[in-house]
């Protein structure tokens, strides 16, 4: 029987390509006061990565996740692996993509029982992950395989002044408007009603949508999926009580007038979505995986190869991560009571 994650003292943090920066700013996070934490890596290189870094830490090797539970609130707790190949700085290793893997099945798995609050992913080296068989597009679409049939992972990037989903992700500009569909646009939408009220405490999120085309297809002559696909999905979401509203031109959208307007805009494609987060706040932005069993955040950027071993990594995004993961995890138990 799985255990009650509400009553879970600590998120884990899994630790991404060992190559890059996650390690670091895991360690510069947790120095810092981040949540009571556990990781899954070889201590030993934690601790030489503290070391390195100059920053006073306590690191403790456990066994299983009640030791963790055990610990002062600001020791890092470790599970322990011993990688494939010795992790080199700014090196990408395809012989330590399968405990990569490994690592963010064994955080789903934990969070599914309730022994952990929830997950901040490091980011992965796809193609080092690709190399080694992974099959997933990334991070949130192998996640939902995790958590079953049932499961429909919803990307929402966010930060202090913004929270945006991108209706599709990762797949070519070329084939974003055969993927539109009322279909999707209903399920995502009802996702990201529901986590904005059970994750975030809006009673009555307001939500916007995005057009695809310029000014909204401006009456069909720019294109006609907004009339066509897009008015009539978001018609359906208000018949089934949402407070929704749109196609809105994108590029009216994002600017300080308008975010008020709004609790989160659902975007057509995934640029649509990103460049107005990270233009807003690049080293605090978060992602957010909506519609699993449980949460799900992780930085909002990538393994940053060519800064590793520098000891220069801004660890905000990571360190907003887990601020947001363990805020969701308060707002979820106070939900769920």
């Amino acid at each position: 029987m799985a255990a009650n994650p509400h009553h879970a003292k600590r998120l884990m943090v899994t630790p991404g390509e060992p190559g890059g920066i996650g390690g670091e700013i895991l360690i510069d996070a947790a120095s810092q006061g981040a949540s009571p934490l556990i990781t899954i890596d070889d201590p030993d290189r934690l601790l030489a990565l503290a070391k390195a870094k100059s920053v006073a830490l306590n690191i403790k090797a456990i066994t299983s996740i009640d030791d963790a539970d055990r610990l002062p609130a600001d020791t890092l707790a470790v599970l322990p692996i011993t990688w494939a190949e010795p992790p080199q700085a700014g090196m990408a290793s395809v012989a330590n993509a399968p405990q990569v893997i490994d690592a963010i099945t064994q955080a789903a798995h934990f969070a599914q029982d309730g022994l952990v609050k929830g997950i901040v992913t490091n980011p992965i080296q796809k193609a080092s992950l690709y190399a080694a068989g992974f099959k997933s597009p990334g991070h949130t679409e192998y996640l939902g395989e995790l958590d079953g049939p049932d499961a429909h992972p919803v990307m929402m990037l966010a930060c202090q002044e913004l929270r945006a989903v991108p209706l599709t992700v990762h797949i070519p500009l070329s084939e974003v408007a055969t993927a539109i569909s009322e279909d999707n646009i209903i399920k995502t939408a009802s996702i990201l009603d529901d986590a904005l009220r059970r994750d975030f405490g809006l009673h009555a999120p307001r939500i916007t949508v995005a057009g695809l085309n310029p000014h909204a297809g401006e009456d069909g002559a720019l294109g006609d999926e907004e009339q066509r696909i897009i008015a009539p999905a978001i018609a359906k979401c208000a018949a089934m009580g949402m407070n929704i509203t749109g196609p809105v031109s994108a590029d009216t959208l994002f600017h300080d007038d308008r975010r008020g307007d709004y609790d989160a805009v659902i975007a057509m494609y995934h640029d649509q979505a990103l460049i107005p987060v990270k233009t807003l706040d690049f080293h605090g932005g978060v992602n957010v995986t909506l519609g699993l069993s449980y949460i799900r955040t992780s930085p909002d950027h990538g393994t940053a190869l060519d800064q590793a071993g520098k000891f220069t990594a801004n660890p905000r995004s990571l360190m907003a991560a887990i601020t947001m993961a363990e805020q969701m995890a308060g707002q979820r138990r106070g939900h769920d009571v």
